[in-house]
């Protein structure tokens, strides 16, 4: 009988993320408090004559099928380290939206690193793991380690947070995705308008916020949501407007904080608990302003095999 393995990996919502000025490398510096919620993709790793993709769930006609695909990068990084040959079929069973600002693509590259270090007994650390996170994407890692998280650098370079309990929300999830790296260059564009500047000689080094990681430790969704902030916000928003309405209709529906999720097109609403994260999904749904609503709450564990 074929064996496979499944890994599962959480999607993320970015509870603070503050740009930097532009690097003459074309990367900006982060200060990205990262919190993983329990929507989750599922990456199954079974042995095949050569590197395959299939794809299913929500989007999955979205989903590249060939080797630019973040989990194929994943799969053979891996193999190469390893002298293995990427004889694989990963199955995508896409529960995550796609090019919404959730990480997606990172988490299926995570599940992938997973998945096929199981199959294949290569039996990697997690430090190495980590390190074939960080050349893949500034999202992956933390799709490895889940939980909550500040990436500094790119995002790549995490230390773990403490939280002190569960926070609840509800994702808006848009009508079609957005390119991360445009949202980057509107955010550059926008600070230039300004007349504040777009280079890291411009823009001040990004912080954490004290009040911020204090509201996770505590687990205290007022101070939480009182502290969330998302530099490339206003970025989004220039490239799509109609965000606007979106987020206006989740903070009548009563949510403590409305924000645009990483680059964006996902709306991230935080709630007081889970009674009301379902209000307020419901009355999104009801808006007309967002094709599809979904509700979960973290922070949710890092990639990992599920138990055959």
């Amino acid at each position: 009988m074929t064996r496979s393995v499944t890994a599962r990996v959480p999607a993320k919502v970015n509870v603070q993320l503050a740009v930097g000025g532009l690097r003459p490398d074309g990367f900006h510096d982060l200060a990205n408090v990262f919190l993983a919620v329990g929507l989750y993709d599922e990456v199954t790793a079974t042995p095949a004559d050569d590197l395959r993709i299939t794809v299913s769930g929500a989007d999955a006609d979205s989903v590249p099928l060939d080797r630019t695909n973040l989990a194929a990068r994943a799969a053979l990084a891996l193999a190469e380290r390893h002298g293995v040959e990427p004889r694989v079929q990963l199955h995508i069973d896409k529960d995550i939206p796609v090019a919404g600002g959730m990480a997606g693509g990172s988490a299926d590259a995570a599940g992938a690193l997973v998945a096929c270090d199981a199959l294949w007994g290569t039996a990697a650390s997690r430090a190495e793991l980590l390190e074939i996170c960080a050349e893949l994407g500034s999202d992956v890692p933390f799709s490895l380690v889940g939980g909550a998280a500040l990436g500094r650098g790119r995002g790549e370079l995490l230390t773990p947070l403490e939280t002190g309990g569960t926070f609840h929300w509800a994702f808006a999830v848009a009508e079609g995705g957005l390119s991360t790296p445009a949202v980057y260059r509107e955010c550059d564009r926008l600070r230039a308008a300004d007349g504040q500047g777009a280079t890291v000689d411009d823009v001040p080094d990004p912080e954490p916020s004290a009040a911020l990681l204090e509201a996770l430790r505590t687990a205290d969704a007022a101070a939480l949501a009182a502290a969330v902030t998302n530099d490339l916000q206003s970025a989004a928003l220039s490239l799509r407007p109609a965000l606007a309405d979106t987020l206006r209709a989740g903070t009548d529906a009563g949510a403590l904080a409305a924000l645009v999720s990483g680059s964006g097109p996902t709306c991230a609403f935080l709630a007081e608990d889970a009674e009301a994260a379902a209000a307020v999904a419901k009355a999104l749904a009801a808006s007309g302003t967002c094709r599809a609503v979904r509700v979960a709450a973290g922070p949710a564990a890092g990639a990992a095999v599920v138990p055959g």
